[in-house]
């Protein structure tokens, strides 16, 4: 069963992964904070983490969900393709080590 996370513990959650994880465009590390994508990404991933199947694969589909516009919209690309794989490395750490806390 999914746990259900107060307001202040998803916006820990957001922040912690706003500070620590970026997209990476053309070798220009935009945090996920300054793009105002870590609140989605958190408010998007915290029900995986009470289920049995919480995996990086897991959160990667979740991701695949979120679009982010690029050229003022013109184009339009799934978040995981932006992450680097030391990016996602690193989501899952936060992710865990979240899971382990509460």
């Amino acid at each position: 069963m999914a746990e259900s996370y107060t307001t202040e513990q998803i916006e820990a959650l957001a922040a912690e992964i706003g500070e620590n994880i970026y997209i990476d465009v053309a070798k220009w590390h935009l945090y996920l904070a300054e793009a105002h994508l870590h609140t989605v990404i958190a408010e998007a991933v915290a029900p995986l983490l009470g289920e049995n199947s919480f995996s990086e694969r897991a959160v990667s589909e979740r991701l695949l969900a979120i679009s982010v516009p690029l050229g003022g919209g013109k184009v339009q690309l799934p978040l995981p393709e932006l992450i680097p794989k030391s990016g996602m490395t690193d989501l899952m750490e936060i992710l865990k080590k979240f899971r382990d806390e509460y």
